[in-house]
């Protein structure tokens, strides 16, 4: 691997460190198929939000009393997940380390879901320096205050961060935090995502 050029990396989870986005396209397209016409476009817009947010754009009104049975349709989707890793990440964020790199998670999700993988992975809190989930910042991304918090937390410069993200949202944040942002093209092909981000890879092979 080439030398990283800069002093932390930042990564988003769904999709950046986990291949979990299949799953979750497949679960809330299935689940909002029963409340939308248009399930597909209802789980694109809340791709990267948190799950409050997610409530409150999709089940507000006449479908509020419908949210403890979402939360428990989630909640046991997400016991039920795997988290395989996206290739080469392990050994990616290992000589990151190695070089001395401070790294960061920056995630939408919420501590519950973190349990879920902490259990699944007793070594994932081992790769990072700080993990900041949806806990930890009052605007979700597309606001850059995720990222901003997370430079912050390490005590790095944001010209000195670069963001990992795979979602439009998330590297809309990180491209308005000021940071060096590469795209991973988990969801979106790379034409697509190339507007919006500084670098293109398919998984942390490729780097």
């Amino acid at each position: 691997m080439m030398e990283f050029k800069h002093k932390a990396a930042l990564f988003d989870l769904d999709g950046v460190i986990f291949d979990t986005e299949p799953g979750y396209t497949q679960f809330w397209e299935r689940l909002l198929a029963h409340y939308y016409p248009d399930p597909e476009a209802r789980t694109a817009s809340i791709k990267g939000t948190t799950l409050f947010q997610t409530l409150d754009m999709l089940f507000s009104g006449s479908l509020e009393k419908e949210r403890p049975y979402i939360v428990q349709c989630l909640n046991e989707h997400e016991r039920q997940m795997p988290f395989p890793y996206i290739p080469g990440f392990q050994a990616f964020v290992s000589r990151l380390r190695e070089q001395g790199v401070k790294t960061a998670v920056v995630t939408s999700s919420n501590h519950p879901k973190m349990a879920n993988v902490y259990r699944s992975h007793p070594e994932f809190q081992g790769y990072f320096d700080a993990i900041l989930t949806s806990e930890d910042f009052t605007e979700s991304k597309p606001s850059p205050q995720c990222y901003q918090r997370a430079a912050e937390r390490l005590g790095i410069g944001i010209e000195d961060c670069a963001v990992f993200e795979d979602s439009i949202n998330g590297l809309r944040s990180g491209m308005a935090a000021g940071m060096y942002v590469i795209a991973l093209t988990t969801a979106h092909p790379a034409e697509e995502l190339k507007p919006l981000s500084h670098l293109q890879i398919p998984d942390f092979t490729a780097v």
